[in-house]
């Protein structure tokens, strides 16, 4: 109980640091000037018998200092702040925890080691055979042409020529004669598209000299 200390005239003051080697923590007290070590506690672990909590207050501890000869003892420290009894507890947890997390890690590893390899190398003479479906073209044939669509017979038509406009007077361009494919007559039903007009035997125009009106 930190009431049965005398904390109105405590037997030394100065400034506490915490440092770690290892696994191991160290509390430091030392002279808040100069630096001087006055005492240390090692902490190997927390919570434990190293530092223990009085049961009266939050701001108050029991350490268990050694002068590194084997000779150890237990003396009780007391933080002014209670913000800096709570980083006093804060340090510790962090450093423990980070502890068990390389303690976890290192248990791992040794099992991987221990474990069973994958072996995903081939052995001789395996192979692996890869199907890629519609990769190939043909040779000389250009990669993006698209399929015109065929007619009826397999006849490719071509659309009709651009500007034609029905009603507007305009004849529509001559087509070309389309080539007879080998074994497949032309026809009427082949072609979706009006031909062209057959020239009238005579001038329908007549003579511009002689028009009347």
């Amino acid at each position: 109980r930190a009431a049965e200390w005398q904390l109105d005239q405590p037997a030394w003051s100065g400034r506490l640091r915490i440092t770690a080697k290892g696994s191991t923590a160290f509390i430091k007290l030392e002279d808040k000037s100069s630096g001087e070590l006055f005492a240390q506690a090692p902490v190997e672990q927390f919570p434990g018998i190293a530092v223990e909590g009085v049961t009266d207050s939050s701001r108050y501890f029991v350490i268990r200092i050694e002068d590194g000869n084997g000779r150890r003892a237990f003396i009780g420290v007391g933080f002014v702040d209670r913000g800096d009894a709570f980083d006093f507890n804060v340090a510790l947890q962090d450093h423990f925890k980070w502890v068990r997390q390389q303690s976890e890690l290192a248990r791992q590893a040794q099992d991987l080691e221990q474990g069973p390899k994958l072996d995903l190398g081939f052995k001789e003479g395996q192979t692996i055979k890869l199907n890629i479906a519609n990769m190939k073209k043909k040779e000389g044939a250009p990669g993006n042409t698209r399929p015109r669509p065929a007619g009826p017979g397999g006849l490719s038509l071509l659309p009709p020529p651009p500007g034609g406009k029905s009603g507007s007077g305009e004849r529509p361009a001559s087509l070309p004669t389309p080539a007879q494919l080998p074994g497949t007559p032309i026809t009427d039903s082949l072609l979706s598209w009006p031909q062209p007009a057959a020239a009238p035997a005579a001038d329908v125009w007549g003579d511009f000299a002689k028009a009347s009106g």
